[in-house]
């Protein structure tokens, strides 16, 4: 169970701090069935609430300090997805948003950034599903991130690129 005041990773509202542990007074609703009411830490005015017996498949802590610094190192060699079908590519990228997984999100941020390229290359534009993807996965990961690593959001991507810089030299 997780406490009040603690980060956690829910969905595609990326990271949310539990507000409060309560019950809902709301007709058609168990009134003894426990809630996490989350507020997502990038979406203000925004409210989540979600049931406490259903949070081992809806919720995961947030990344520690230690964690988040283990991942970044880890990046340059976490190899991006292989897309054998462009046809299910949209179900691939939703797998992987999905997962709740940070690796797997790399994963995504790997492929789309390398497809861009590879587009880039070629005097084509960017799809607008990649496009769509890679800011979602960017704004989810970067905002789990910056929690764990106390720095603004829009800091994040220089300091990995830094990071990883610094690791490869």
């Amino acid at each position: 169970m997780f406490e009040k005041g603690a980060y956690v990773i829910y969905g595609s509202n990326g990271i949310c701090i539990v507000q409060d542990i309560t019950t809902l007074n709301l007709t058609g609703v168990d009134k003894n069935r426990k809630y996490y009411l989350l507020k997502p830490v990038y979406a203000s005015g925004s409210t989540v609430y979600t049931p406490v017996d259903m949070a081992d498949t809806l919720l995961r802590p947030a990344l520690s300090r230690e964690e988040a610094d283990l991942l970044i190192r880890a990046m340059p060699e976490i190899p991006p997805i292989t897309i054998t079908n462009e046809k299910t590519l949209e179900n691939t990228y939703k797998e992987y948003m999905r997962s709740n997984s940070c690796t797997a999100w790399v994963q995504l941020m790997k492929t789309i950034y390398l497809r861009r390229e590879k587009r880039i290359l070629m005097g084509h534009k960017i799809t607008a599903l990649d496009s769509r993807y890679f800011s979602l996965v960017e704004n989810t990961l970067y905002g789990e991130l910056a929690v764990a690593l106390d720095k603004p959001r829009d800091e994040i991507k220089a300091y990995i690129a830094s990071f990883i810089d610094t690791i490869s030299s």
